[in-house]
């Protein structure tokens, strides 16, 4: 019987496609590129070098978060620049890695900017954008925006919606963000279908709806069974939603040991272990169905580069 399960998930753009492939795991970093265990805010003497030598050491996505304010309750500044910014920036550094944002907080930004600024990040960067979306969980700072907190899920779902439409000709739409009627354009256009958005967590819309409207799915580490439902629950709800298959990725923070064969050891959102450990783990993940997972090393213990330069040699060849 011929085999009618679909060999690749639906293409969407250079970045898009490069990064998310049936059945394997890639693998991506996390910005800054910097060890701040003890501090919320990175020293990010280096963030360029570091990222072009993620590129040139094979690692398929950077991914930037949306933090606008340091939080102290948070306790991470992230890599202190403007998303956007810093994605043009990198776009015009690089030339093959995705730019991934994980993830754009949609409430706290007009729609209209934000489908301005990814398109004009995927153009800039000749199709590598990969925009994640969030409704947020900082509380701290929707007041600070004049924004209310318990309606992000609506205002989420709103700016969705609103983003979508504008990737269209003359768009005809209404919401709680603004009125088109029809008559005018958003350019630049992105370089593929639209642009890939996928959305982190539950982002307080229902499973059904975020498998009917992403590109893909953003979820957290979690122990392998508790992993494993939760994947095997968003491919059927994919497959309920009459969608073509769709990509899962996690973050995973690490503290790679020197001892290759040190066992894996719990840390915050993520495992401190060996090389050994970390490929064996990676596999796991990729066989319980996740496609990429995007490395954190905030709380690495060793030099920042040796230790990329380690992750490439020794794990990025099982997944290539």
């Amino acid at each position: 019987m011929q085999n009618t399960e679909p060999q690749e998930f639906t293409s969407i753009n250079r970045g898009f496609d490069a990064t998310f492939k049936i059945g394997k795991l890639t693998l991506g970093l996390v910005v800054p590129l910097a060890r701040y265990a003890h501090s919320p805010v990175p020293d990010i003497t280096d963030h360029l070098a570091r990222a072009k030598l993620a590129e040139t050491l094979g690692f398929k996505a950077l991914w930037l978060r949306d933090v606008p304010f340091d939080v102290p309750s948070f306790g991470d500044a992230g890599q202190l620049f403007d998303p956007f910014t810093y994605l043009g920036f990198l776009a015009g550094q690089t030339s093959e890695i995705a730019l991934g944002v994980a993830s754009i907080v949609l409430p706290l930004r007009h729609p209209a900017h934000v489908a301005k600024s990814a398109a004009s990040v995927d153009v800039l960067s000749e199709g590598r954008l990969i925009l994640g979306v969030a409704s947020g969980d900082r509380p701290e700072e929707y007041p600070a925006m004049n924004k209310n907190f318990e309606q992000r899920g609506a205002d989420f779902r709103a700016s969705f919606d609103y983003i979508r439409a504008m990737q269209n000709s003359r768009p005809s739409f209404a919401n709680s963000f603004g009125a088109l009627q029809g008559h005018m354009d958003m350019l630049p256009r992105p370089t593929g279908t639209h642009i890939p958005m996928l959305v982190t967590g539950s982002s307080r819309q229902s499973p059904e709806w975020v498998a009917k409207n992403s590109d893909g799915w953003m979820t957290y580490p979690r122990g392998g069974i508790a992993q494993e439902t939760i994947l095997a629950d968003w491919r059927a709800q994919v497959t309920q939603t009459e969608q073509a298959p769709k990509p899962v990725l996690q973050p995973l923070y690490i503290d790679l040991q020197d001892d290759p064969n040190a066992p894996a050891h719990l840390i915050h959102l993520g495992l401190s272990l060996g090389l050994n450990a970390l490929t064996a783990y990676l596999k796991g993940l990729e066989n319980l169905g996740v496609n990429h997972v995007a490395l954190n090393l905030r709380f690495n213990t060793a030099e920042i580069d040796p230790t990329l330069e380690r992750l490439a040699r020794n794990v990025l060849p099982a997944f290539s």
